[in-house]
């Protein structure tokens, strides 16, 4: 099953085409400045009952040298099988459209990219018929931008840098890096960034951060993932709001009877966010004898 994340990772490409011309200067690789790209058809099923697709296709033209084909893959864990796959694309990709054609390999992972980054031959000891050497794209060289200056001066190389580097102890300072710099933006702009970035970090920690800031520092956007994205803060809020109240009540409530209560369980208490247990430690703070019997069965 196709992953959010896997799918921020490429379709950033297709929101921005230009952006793989903008990598070259970053990556440190010589590439002719594209003067026109076409966002190409993804299927490469033959006739043949194989269902064969890559993940984004784009059509690169320059002056210098004519146009070319890059496809795009995102890849999120290690497979034997993909290279496989990769030199199916590129060779298919170059019969059909008789184009040069490139692969690029984007990873949110340092142990994949360099699994992706190793030349992969096919043919006998001795007889290295087809090379496969993709161009990957990741965290180990894809820049940390923390400085919204420079978020805003390339709002879609930013949001590479977000999806890439999710996993990174940075990841937070990206992310508030691209909430200030969106701040202003048209929404026709902000509106797919803010998607891409929720996509590319899936269920990881930097997944709800980037939902706060989505929710206070872009509060005046109207698109759907950004009510989204407020409705449950406010929802995480609303249940936050009532296990407070509820573990107030219960230290009231041994307060009133005359019950000690030592730091520990009062810690215990404020700290649960687990809006039925609170209910039960509550029922049973009516008829406790000491603090400890809030939690006999536990």
């Amino acid at each position: 099953m196709v992953s959010a994340p896997h799918e921020a990772m490429h379709r950033i490409f297709q929101h921005d085409p230009r952006l793989f011309s903008r990598l070259s200067e970053v990556l440190g690789f010589s590439l002719p400045t594209p003067v026109e790209v076409t966002v190409m058809p993804t299927d490469l099923t033959e006739t043949d009952p194989v269902e064969r697709r890559v993940d984004t296709l784009l059509r690169l033209k320059s002056a210098e040298h004519g146009s070319y084909l890059l496809a795009i893959e995102s890849q999120r864990t290690k497979n034997p099988a993909k290279p496989a796959s990769w030199a199916y694309y590129t060779s298919y990709l170059w019969t059909t459209y008789k184009l040069p054609t490139a692969l690029m390999v984007v990873c949110q992972d340092h142990a994949v990219a360099k699994w992706a980054q190793q030349p992969v031959t096919s043919g006998p000891p001795g007889l290295p018929t087809l090379t496969l050497t993709p161009l990957v794209v990741g965290p180990h060289n894809i820049p940390v931008v923390t400085d919204p200056a420079e978020a805003r001066a390339d709002l879609a190389l930013a949001t590479l840098s977000a999806i890439t580097h999710a996993t990174d102890p940075d990841i937070f300072a990206i992310l508030k890096a691209l909430s200030t710099a969106l701040q202003g933006e048209p929404e026709d702009i902000a509106d797919p960034i803010i998607e891409f970035i929720a996509q590319g970090m899936g269920d990881r920690p930097a997944r709800q951060y980037w939902r706060k800031l989505v929710a206070v520092d872009l509060s005046f956007y109207k698109s759907y993932i950004a009510e989204e994205i407020r409705d449950e803060g406010r929802a995480q809020g609303r249940a936050q709001g009532q296990a407070e109240g509820q573990a107030a009540a219960i230290l009231l409530v041994l307060e009133q009877r005359g019950v000690d209560v030592t730091d520990e369980i009062r810690d215990r208490i404020t700290s649960c966010d687990d809006t039925e247990t609170l209910r039960t430690w509550l029922t049973r703070a009516l008829t406790a004898t000491s603090a400890a019997d809030l939690f006999a069965d536990q």
